[in-house]
């Protein structure tokens, strides 16, 4: 059942977002798009009680409920950024917006848009390890929280492997192809218009 409500709220996140961003930018109606955006972070909210209920309940914890704490911290961590990724797209489509910047591809600009992205991972992390935690404190009973325990290795595994691709895009930037270097200079440009 668990399972089925993480799938539940991933669709209603989409879903509330999408009619809060048709109502703002498709039928001018904000006031109807605002409390629906303030409705978006209820799913989390859903999802938590639901997990607390099953626990509750005598439920020992299993991978249902560290992907439920886990979904938790990502919607939260990742909840703004996706907002406004889609609110620029229906700016943009519906609206006259300017068009989406898509993330550099090169350089130190690359390089610290990785370390925001891992920047929101840790974030998600830490809230999920941090529900984990609570989860284990309150159930008391080691032999039903093996699960959750697995699960706060799991986070910092994956916070880890984040900030290891961030740290090589600042080690290593990635260089723009000569070809896109020598276009947006225009120094280049004039020494090579002199050749021709």
């Amino acid at each position: 059942m668990l399972i089925g409500l993480i799938i539940a709220c991933e669709v209603a996140f989409w879903v509330i977002l999408g009619l809060a961003l048709s109502a703002r930018y498709v039928f001018r109606m904000r006031r109807t798009s605002t409390a629906l955006l303030v409705a978006v972070p209820l799913v989390d909210v859903v999802l938590l009680v639901a997990t607390v209920m099953d626990l509750r309940g005598g439920a020992t914890a299993d991978f249902k409920h560290g992907l439920s704490a886990a979904y938790i911290g990502f919607s939260v961590a990742y909840g703004h950024y996706l907002v406004k990724w889609a609110d620029v797209r229906f700016a943009h489509r519906f609206a006259g917006g300017p068009a989406p910047v898509k993330p550099p591809k090169y350089g130190v600009a690359r390089a610290a848009h990785e370390w925001r992205i891992a920047g929101m991972t840790a974030l998600a992390g830490g809230i999920a390890a941090g529900l984990l935690q609570l989860a284990v404190w309150w159930v008391d009973d080691a032999s039903r929280t093996d699960q959750l325990s697995a699960w706060q290795g799991r986070m910092g595994m994956i916070v880890g492997i984040n900030a290891i691709i961030a740290l090589t895009y600042s080690v290593w930037p990635k260089e723009p192809p000569a070809s896109d270097s020598s276009r947006s200079d225009p120094r280049v440009k004039e020494y090579l218009g002199g050749r021709r």
